[in-house]
């Protein structure tokens, strides 16, 4: 007679454990935004100065943005570069790691080429291709995915050196086509070196877009900021500032991290 196994009480026990512990993680966090925004708001108190606006001021501000329209435009311009740069630089630097960490001849080749434009800094990128090639679009997010090519080339590089020989002689036993092997071999052991590369580069990128939009666009909010910089406008910098990285976190929280847990969960510890 086969009788239905019952979830233990300890097993019930677990789960609840684990629901306190995550309404306890995001009660520390909003406890922690709550101390800093109460730090902030007595610290502009205290200062009394123009320069240093209240909470409620950078607040303000981006409710009057938000009605008229401009913080939308403009959050969505520069989205827009982000995006852009960000898939043109992990769609070549994986391309460029995976056949560098494949060989070895590459690599020894054009391994200093990677460490040349790892050290270039980004300021110098963005000028020269606004020289070259003008105040375009083109140049601005071109720029942008050159500053982060090198970076992805180098996680992926160590992630192509570190794949496990046994599947890939599996697929040769197999004759497994180049495109099988690149699917069911290949990128299912480098989806943790992509999702790595690809939480740090988002981070890089909408910092260098930022720099790229204040010195030749003439939207997005690198190019509110430097707007309202001339005026010493502190809570419009502010509220542009806050809005994007509330769209960053978003990204993060609601894509980035979604997709590491997922690229990880294949290894011991992570199911």
């Amino acid at each position: 007679m086969i009788t239905e196994r019952r979830p233990s009480h300890r097993m019930h026990g677990l789960g609840g454990l684990g629901l306190r512990a995550q309404a306890w993680s995001a009660a520390t966090f909003l406890g922690s935004l709550a101390a800093l925004v109460f730090i902030w708001w007595a610290a502009a108190g205290l200062a009394g100065s123009r320069a240093f606006p209240p909470p409620q001021d950078v607040l303000a501000f981006i409710v009057t943005e938000a009605a008229s329209g401009e913080l939308a435009f403009h959050l969505g311009m520069t989205l827009m570069r982000v995006g852009a740069a960000f898939v043109l630089a992990m769609t070549i630097g994986s391309a460029l790691g995976i056949a560098l960490g494949r060989h070895r001849g590459a690599d020894r080749f054009f391994g200093p080429w990677v460490i040349l434009f790892l050290n270039i800094p980004a300021l110098v990128t963005i000028v020269l291709a606004y020289i070259w090639f003008g105040l375009t679009e083109a140049a601005a997010i071109g720029a942008v995915a050159l500053n982060k090519i090198p970076n992805v080339v180098v996680t992926l590089r160590e992630g192509a050196r570190a794949l496990d020989p046994a599947y890939t002689e599996m697929a040769t036993v197999f004759r497994f086509s180049p495109f099988r092997r690149l699917r069911h071999v290949i990128l299912p052991q480098l989806q943790p070196y992509i999702a790595a590369s690809m939480r740090s580069g988002i981070a890089l990128i909408w910092k260098i877009v930022l720099v790229v939009e204040l010195l030749g666009r003439s939207n997005g909010v690198g190019f509110q900021i430097h707007l309202h910089f001339q005026y010493f406008e502190v809570a419009a910098i502010l509220g542009y500032t806050l809005s994007f990285v509330a769209v960053m976190l978003a990204v993060e929280l609601l894509l980035l991290q979604p997709y590491e847990r997922a690229a990880r969960r294949w290894r011991p510890g992570h199911a």
